[in-house]
This record gives structure tokens, C-alpha cells and sequence, in this order.
């Protein structure tokens, strides 16, 4: 067979060495000088690199140069094939997607991305722990040793506190913004929780998430894959909610030799796409810049104008604050988001440049239930005022709910002008219907 490659043209015999792999690309250059060249050719490696590693400059692991696109594969290959490399591949674009869109748009979070673990760091926390960690978890965090977000300076704690990666919601005293660990604090933590919520001997939770304002803790079973959030009865009865699809997760290679996948990965690919298309988006609070998980796209916002005044509305879903034994088992936050157009308030066909709001009217279902039929005046305590071309007037809620899927829908009422000097007849904006849900994935 080497014999007769050594008659086929450039093209052809680097296709076929390709398609042969690196290994079986390294044994033919001791078979000939001209296989020795066209193994060890650059344009060769270069593929191998790219398709094994996802890679297109030739850099090390720690960002090092490298004299070639083979020296650059081996380096990988020996910091990297103890696993599988389709995983290693996923890993890393996962981390690197999430880098990027933090780079353009939360710079002061990107900084918190700690450099990623050796094999010797994590056999040294698997020692800590007592059990194996799951496979992809391994491999996330080589590229990505979680967050450094704790200070012993009370000052830099309070500016780091808002920076987690995954992030969060707010709404009247209820404060959620969730980082990722490091590898460190998940042997420590996870030793501590572990007797707070009491867990059964043997079982192999690992706390990876963590909010640093009201409590919010994310678990990885490293037995079967699933990560798991904790409601408000963790501590008392360790109850939780898986946050990922069950049937997406293999801890293991399957039948079909299809690659493992625990839920860890799974989340943060997804979280990365909410992020990549605009569903959740930075916001400032409090004077400081955090990412926001209440949706901003449609399905899952609404959007309703109405005389000019524009009304967007969304929800999540707050586990931490939900009860599964209880009558009224889920817990939501809404976020209802009002503007009025460039154009302004257009009513009768006159034109009014501002307009306030009075009132506000909500009807609450679970599943096709009404549980709440609700007439108020104002919101939160407040009476927008709403002029064009200005920041929408922003504010959250809540509400429990005993069955999911559920849904919100009202109105609210106007007056062109203000409260205080009407300048015509008052008038319903509506709240297009926006969903309650029993989310796949929970954050």
C-alpha cells in the first residue's frame, strides 16, 4: 500500500492522509522519504488541528507559540488525550464562545475567568471528594478553573458580587446574581453543604454554582449527570430541581458511540446561546452592570403597543423560592418593561408628548385556571411617567403558582398628559399574554 501511495500527486496523497488521521499520518513517515514529507507537511497538521481542536493559529494550551502545526497538535494531544477529543473540541468552543460575547459585552466579567486546571489539580479534588468528577466536567474545567469572584476586601466583594457569568434577577429585597466556582471552592463548599443539607452517605453531589446575594445553589450529580438547583426546602428536606433535559445527558459512551455529556456542558452551551442571540442581555441595577435572565426576545416576551405606549413582558421562574410539596408549588418574577414610542401617545387622533400611568388590572392563570383576578392603583408604589425617546420605565414582581405552565395577561390604565393635569380621557394599554413555565433549563 506504500508503495503505491508514493505515486499518487500532492493533493490526492494529503487527502488520503487526512483521512487516515494523525496517528496513522506519524507511523507512514517512517515508511519513505516521500510519505515522511508529505506526513509531516504543514497544510496536513494544520487540519488535524483544526478538526481535532478546533484550532487555527499555532498555540499551545497555555497560548504559547509553536514552531509548526505538528508541534502545535502534539502539545494539545499531550495535554489533552487522556480524554475524548470531540469532547475536548466542545469544551473548548464553549468556553471560548462565552469568552468572546463577555469580552464585547461584560469585560469587567470576562476579567473574573480564572486559567484553567491541571489533571494533577483535579485527581488532587477528586482525592478531596471521595468521587470521580463526570468526564466533560473535567475537561470544562481544564479550559476554565470557574470564577474569582471572592475578596477578603469588603469594597472589592461588593464590586464583584454582581459579576457572575451565569447571572440573575431582582425583584422588591429578593437578590439573585450566580457565578461559577472554581475548582477550589467546590472541594470547600461542597464539604460544608453537603452536612447542612444532609445528604445521603454515598451520594456525589458537587456544588458548581452559587449566587452571593439571597442563596441560590446549583449541584452536579457526578453519579448520573443531572445538575440539580435548590428550592426553598433544600436545607430543610433537600429537595431540588433538575435544570437540564434528562434524556440529553450520557454520563457515559452509549450504545450508538455517541460522546458523553453531562449537564454542566449542556447548560453552559445553552446559557451561551441566550446569551449569542439576544435572549438575556446585560442590564444595570444598584449603579452596577449584571447579566439579567429575564427574557428579551419573543416566544418568551411579550410585546404589545398600544396609542404609542409600548409594553414588553417576561418572566423566570425562581426556584429558590418555589415549593414542590406545597399548594402553591412554583414561584415566578415578571418583568414588565413600558415605553412610549418616538411618535408619542396618539389617542383620538391627537397627539400628546407624554402620558402617566394610573392603574394596572392582571389576570393570573395555572395551566387554564384564573387563581388571581387583580385591579390596583399604580405599580410598585409608582406612577410612571412616561415621555418618547427616553429609557423604558422598568419594574419586577412576582407570583406563586400552583400548577406550571401558567400565563400572565392585563392592562394598565393611562392618562395623556399626567395624573396631576389631564389632557384627555384615560385609556387601557394592554400586557399581550406572557408565559409561567416549567422551563427545560432552569439558571
Amino acid at each position: 500500500m506504500a508503495v503505491g501511495l508514493e505515486g499518487l500527486e500532492d493533493l490526492v496523497l494529503e487527502t488520503i492522509v487526512f483521512n487516515l488521521g494523525p496517528k496513522h499520518a506519524a507511523m507512514l513517515a517512517c515508511v519513505s522519504t516521500r510519505l515522511k514529507g508529505a506526513a509531516a507537511a504543514e497544510n496536513l497538521w494544520r487540519r488535524f488541528c483544526a478538526e481535532d481542536f478546533d484550532l487555527c493559529d499555532r498555540l499551545d494550551p497555555d497560548g504559547n507559540p509553536c514552531p509548526s502545526f505538528k508541534e502545535t497538535y502534539k502539545k494539545w494531544f499531550e495535554s489533552f488525550g487522556m480524554y475524548p477529543l470531540p469532547v475536548v473540541k466542545r469544551a473548548k468552543n464553549c468556553w471560548n464562545s462565552l469568552r468572546n460575547w463577555m469580552a464585547k459585552n461584560f469585560p469587567e466579567a470576562n476579567d473574573t475567568l480564572k486559567k484553567g486546571v491541571s489533571e494533577t489539580q483535579i485527581k488532587s479534588a477528586e482525592e478531596a471528594l471521595g468521587f470521580k468528577l463526570p468526564m466533560p466536567t473535567k475537561v470544562l474545567y481544564r479550559f476554565c478553573n470557574g470564577q474569582r469572584t471572592v475578596s477578603d476586601n469588603p469594597s472589592e466583594s461588593r464590586r464583584l458580587a454582581p459579576l457572575g457569568i451565569i447571572g440573575g434577577y431582582e425583584f422588591y429585597n429578593h437578590l439573585v446574581n450566580v457565578h461559577i466556582l472554581s475548582l477550589e471552592q467546590i472541594v470547600q463548599e461542597t464539604i460544608e453543604v453537603a452536612k447542612e443539607v444532609g445528604f445521603p452517605e454515598g451520594s456525589k453531589f458537587i456544588l458548581v454554582a452559587a449566587s452571593l446575594y439571597v442563596e441560590k445553589v446549583f449541584f452536579l450529580n457526578c453519579a448520573n449527570g443531572q445538575l440539580y438547583v435548590g428550592t426553598k426546602n433544600l436545607m430543610s428536606d433537600g429537595e431540588m430541581m433538575p435544570c437540564v433535559p434528562q434524556a440529553l445527558i450520557r454520563p457515559t459512551v452509549n450504545a450508538n458511540h455517541d460522546m458523553p455529556q453531562d449537564a454542566l456542558l449542556l447548560w453552559l452551551e445553552e446559557h451561551c446561546r441566550r446569551l449569542q442571540s439576544g435572549m438575556i442581555r446585560t442590564r444595570v441595577s444598584r449603579k452596577s452592570r449584571s447579566i439579567c435572565l429575564y427574557p428579551e426576545e419573543p416566544p418568551s416576551c411579550s410585546l404589545a403597543i398600544t396609542n404609542g405606549v409600548q409594553v414588553r413582558a417576561s418572566s423566570v421562574l425562581v426556584p429558590e423560592a418555589s415549593d414542590l410539596t406545597g399548594p402553591e408549588k412554583y414561584f415566578y418574577s415578571y418583568s414588565i418593561r413600558m415605553s412610549l414610542l418616538p411618535e408619542g401617545c396618539i389617542l383620538d387622533g391627537m397627539y400628546f408628548s407624554s402620558c402617566q400611568l394610573y392603574s394596572r388590572h392582571w389576570i393570573i392563570r395555572s395551566r387554564d385556571t384564573v387563581v388571581s383576578d387583580v385591579h390596583g392603583e399604580a405599580v410598585i408604589g409608582k406612577f410612571p411617567l412616561l415621555f418618547p425617546n427616553e429609557r423604558e420605565f422598568v419594574y419586577e414582581s412576582c407570583t406563586p403558582l400552583p400548577e406550571a405552565p401558567g400565563s400572565v395577561e392585563g392592562s394598565f390604565t393611562f392618562v395623556p398628559g399626567r395624573l396631576s393635569k389631564r389632557e384627555g380621557r384615560q385609556f387601557d394599554v394592554k400586557v399581550a399574554p406572557f408565559v409561567l413555565d416549567a422551563p427545560e433549563y432552569i439558571f
